[in-house]
């Protein structure tokens, strides 16, 4: 696999967004992998308990989802050199039709010299920012 040649980027240059659905069944998945078995990622009534409005997809899942938007784009997934996220708002997860993640992206910055550029990342839910200060740095080629 080839990531994205330098050439082919430039300081502003917006990421297509996309968007990736999360079901119930992802979260009871993502919670056997990851070990991460809180139940406000399954249970409505414990959700419910703790002032959230429905279960929630796990932090990691979210961020996670935002890094294969980044590899896709990049064309590489070794290419990610550093990725950091601050969490805002939680992506609710209905049993009726699941959650949806928005992800979109801008070249924040360009390294000439070393080939690499600064992605800023944004992911919204339900309208609502869920990513607060993400960020990326690629390797071109």
């Amino acid at each position: 696999m080839t990531a994205r040649s330098f050439d082919s980027v430039h300081e502003g240059m917006m990421l297509e967004p996309v968007a990736f659905r999360v079901t119930r069944e992802d979260l009871v998945r993502y919670a056997g992998v990851s070990g991460d078995t809180n139940p406000i990622h399954w249970s409505e009534s414990v959700a419910k308990s703790v002032g959230l409005t429905d279960v929630v997809a796990h932090g990691m899942l979210s961020m996670g989802l935002g890094g294969s938007y980044v590899t896709e784009w990049l064309g590489d997934p070794t290419g990610v050199l550093e990725y950091s996220v601050r969490f805002t708002s939680p992506v609710y997860v209905s049993e009726s039709d699941g959650g949806a993640i928005e992800f979109s992206g801008k070249i924040k910055s360009v390294d000439q010299e070393a080939k690499t550029a600064t992605i800023a990342l944004v992911a919204h839910s339900d309208g609502k920012r869920i990513f607060g200060r993400a960020t990326a740095v690629v390797q071109l080629s």
